[in-house]
């Protein structure tokens, strides 16, 4: 596939997340390369990323995850450069990144999320498991892959659970737990043509869907489609879809609903811009559930890519 030119997979990087991005981007090299493109591995915590255009990069495939990938720095970068990138641009990506920044767009647009609040200290955490009730999922606001991530279940562990957090980000998110079914949506194209792609039931060990259930172990369950009514699923999909969008993200996402065991509500978590092309990963077990392949995904990904400036090279 001659038209792609010479496509820089990015991986790596420095975040909390530098495992899982090798493991994704070996996984898009592999496929991109199997495919005919003429793609390369390249890792921006090794190597300066002016190295793109001294290289004759045509274009990236961001397989980074986590800040400095994920948060819209490395976007910034590229749009300096000049390089054609997927997914969102600078400032969807950027504020995507912030749990806490997310939650405030998303509730001005009447978009169901659980309540929720900035911690600046442990008396914080304290008010919130005070105001919301317990359990209370305290996490930092900018990190991802339930990294720093506590499930407050008695009132004292509001200060540990607030250093956890704060080892990993200054801003700590306190959010209301919701206790129900875990669920996920991929969504693939930008604007009108931005879709939800069939729902995944994440069901784990214990109710624990935590960083190692995540990527490194195999009694995690998965239901895709999850096992949902056709009215509930296109109401999922569609709030999903909208979160995407109200947000302004592009390309490709993966937006995290909890269903509330009471009632069947559901509410917004999380989006990811940069999701995980890991053999665990859900946005390509979404897109295998419509029969689309991981090479093909890959490819599909790629095609999106482009300058969200309107500038030209």
């Amino acid at each position: 596939m001659s038209e792609f030119g010479k496509v820089a997979v990015l991986m790596g990087g420095q975040s909390a997340e530098r495992e899982v991005s090798l493991m994704s981007g070996t996984g898009v090299l592999a496929a991109l390369r199997a495919k005919g493109i003429d793609a390369h591995a390249f890792d921006p915590s090794l190597r300066p990323i002016g190295d793109l255009v001294k290289e004759n990069f045509s274009s990236a495939f961001i397989a980074l995850h986590g800040r400095y990938g994920e948060d819209g720095t490395v976007q910034g970068a590229l749009e300096l450069l000049g390089i054609p990138y997927t997914g969102s641009g600078v400032m969807a990506s950027a504020v995507a990144m912030d749990k806490v920044f997310t939650k405030r767009i998303w509730v001005t647009h009447s978009l169901q999320t659980p309540a929720f609040a900035l911690a600046r200290g442990p008396g914080d955490v304290l008010d919130a498991a005070r105001r919301f009730g317990l359990p209370l999922a305290v996490k930092p606001s900018r990190e991802g892959s339930t990294i720093g991530f506590t499930k407050v279940v008695s009132e004292d562990q509001c200060a540990a659970a607030f250093e956890i957090a704060r080892r990993h980000d200054d801003a700590v998110l306190c959010e209301q737990f919701i206790d129900g079914r875990e669920l996920t949506v991929a969504i693939i194209g930008t604007g009108a043509g931005a879709r939800a792609m069939p729902i995944i039931e994440i069901i784990a060990p214990a109710g624990n869907y935590d960083y190692q259930n995540k990527y490194f172990r195999d009694d995690t369950r998965y239901e895709c489609p999850a096992r949902l009514s056709e009215t509930l699923s296109a109401r999922i999909r569609a709030l999903a879809l909208e979160a995407f969008l109200t947000l302004d993200c592009e390309g490709w996402a993966r937006v995290d609903v909890m269903l509330r065991k009471a009632d069947d509500e559901p509410f917004l978590l999380e989006i990811n811009t940069s999701p995980g092309m890991t053999g665990h990963s859900l946005v390509p077990m979404a897109a295998k559930a419509e029969g689309i392949s991981y090479e093909d995904l890959c490819v599909l990904v790629l095609s999106s890519a482009r300058l969200k400036t309107g500038g030209t090279r």
